[in-house]
């Protein structure tokens, strides 16, 4: 499992352009959201640098949470 904190997500379009960057890695991957806390919770087998890479070429900084 692996967490991203995603600060810069601030509404339901943000979330749905970083799914789609994280399945665009492992189209498997259960994604989990919580926008309030703006963590991203990620069932993958990939490996997390590709994931969090894909976040940030979709526009969005993120770090391990």
């Amino acid at each position: 499992m692996l967490k991203l904190n995603v600060p810069d997500m601030t509404c339901g379009h943000c979330v749905g352009t970083v799914t789609k960057a994280v399945k665009s890695v492992d189209s498997n991957a259960a994604v989990t959201v919580d926008l309030q806390s703006k963590i991203v919770t990620i069932e993958t087998t990939a490996d997390a640098s590709r994931i969090s890479k894909a976040v940030e070429t979709a526009g969005y900084a993120n770090e391990a949470a």
